[in-house]
């Protein structure tokens, strides 16, 4: 008796502390859209910044010049997305997929890329100061005219999957 009480009161701790996100929300600084579907949206030139994206798709979704400073984008995906200006600097994208995004003029500094997929992106021009790339899949990817994580090196005409 005194078990099954004691996982019913557990049962309720975690149902009450666990925080639904609400996908149907306008988009804004702070939001939480974890685990929403938000594919080909047109989200440009929104200001997303602080949001909780965990897990959340935004497939084939127009997000040029959006704001995505400092998100919780872990395990995203931006497949195919449309990101050109796009201003993620500071956020934590660990494990995210950015297979075919065009990510050209985007700002990174100093995003957390771990393991995340970015085959095929377009990343022209993006400033990747201060990123970590630990893991990540960068096989052709376009980094061309890109500023290196170290902030000293360009990457020169024809970079496809590492600076040269």
């Amino acid at each position: 008796m005194l078990i099954r009480g004691l996982a019913l009161l557990a049962l309720l701790f975690t149902a009450a502390s666990a925080r639904a996100a609400d996908c149907t929300q306008a988009p804004g600084p702070g939001i939480d859209w974890q685990r929403c579907y938000l594919d080909e949206r047109d989200l440009s030139g929104r200001d997303l910044s602080g949001s909780r994206l965990r897990e959340t798709s935004f497939q084939r979704t127009d997000l040029h010049n959006t704001w995505l400073n400092t998100v919780d984008g872990y395990r995203a995906r931006f497949v195919s997305a449309r990101m050109s200006g796009a201003r993620l600097d500071g956020g934590q994208f660990i494990e995210a997929d950015f297979t075919r995004a065009n990510l050209d003029g985007a700002s990174l500094a100093g995003a957390d890329l771990r393991r995340a997929k970015l085959f095929g992106a377009n990343l022209k021009g993006a400033d990747l100061i201060g990123v970590r790339l630990e893991g990540a899949d960068l096989t052709n990817a376009d980094l061309s005219g890109a500023r290196w994580i170290d902030g000293l090196h360009i990457c020169a005409e024809g970079s496809i999957s590492a600076c040269r």
